[in-house]
């Protein structure tokens, strides 16, 4: 697997994602204001996720490769009601977790949910999927507070990544025929996915298939990384993108359950 981003440019987007989101809370008309892309969550739940699950993860981190499940926030302390209480609480626990994984370094093993994918269990990898974690969530929370702004670029191109190798990437059996399925970022990148009774795996590809690839993909999409990171996420609909071939299988991958 070959990062889009190193370590440090992780930590660096993490915390400049974390101010864009504590940014939006901040302009945000009110707390109470529901979240029209987790419609169960007002942008106070939000920002209670982003806090807790920071924490939890800075404690998964620092409990070293030893630990066999996802630990429990260190500091347990709920998130403030009281908006510059929360926004202070909000910066404590990135830096909770930036700290952490500062602390760790990239090769260290870590806990983590993604058993037989193709992302290590590293606190490399963790921080890779936390800067997705925390720029989806900026994005859920700029558009509640009727500011909605694209995934930086850097960011979205890792993120369609991580995803495919994070999210998609696994052993279990694919329960429909055989498909491949290929994503196009229109600034340049292409991955692809295989599905079959072996499960899934994913590659980034030097060129994108064409008609006269034996292999040519089932189904295609094609837009902004920002917009197929905000697609794989649930974010916007398949029409936002371009969508060659068999636009079942897009429905399938998000039913798709895997244990």
């Amino acid at each position: 697997m070959q990062n889009t981003l190193d370590f440090p440019d992780l930590l660096r987007w993490i915390d400049e994602r974390a101010t864009a989101f504590r940014a939006a809370i901040a302009a945000a008309p009110s707390l109470d204001a529901q979240v029209p892309t987790c419609p169960d969550w007002t942008l106070f739940d939000l920002a209670q996720h982003i806090g807790v699950g920071r924490r939890a993860w800075a404690a998964t981190v620092a409990a070293g490769p030893e630990a066999t499940s996802k630990a429990a926030p260190q500091d347990s302390t709920p998130a403030p009601r009281e908006r510059e209480a929360l926004l202070a609480w909000l910066a404590e626990s990135t830096g909770l977790l930036l700290e952490a994984l500062r602390q760790a370094g990239p090769d260290r093993g870590c806990w983590t949910w993604w058993g037989t994918s193709q992302s290590p269990k590293t606190c490399g990898a963790v921080a890779r999927h936390q800067l997705q974690e925390v720029a989806v969530h900026t994005y859920d929370a700029q558009l509640t507070a009727g500011a909605a702004q694209p995934l930086p670029d850097e960011v979205a191109l890792d993120g369609v990544e991580d995803f495919q190798f994070t999210c998609c990437a696994t052993t279990d059996p694919w329960p429909h025929e055989p498909a491949v399925v290929d994503y196009h970022a229109t600034e340049g990148r292409s991955w692809r996915l295989w599905l079959s009774a072996d499960g899934a795996r994913a590659a980034r590809l030097a060129d994108p298939g064409t008609a006269a690839d034996p292999a040519a993909a089932h189904a295609s999409a094609q837009g902004t990384a920002s917009d197929l990171v905000l697609f794989l996420y649930g974010r916007i609909p398949t029409d936002a993108l371009k969508v060659d071939g068999d636009r079942r299988i897009f429905d399938q991958l998000f039913a798709w359950e895997p244990e």
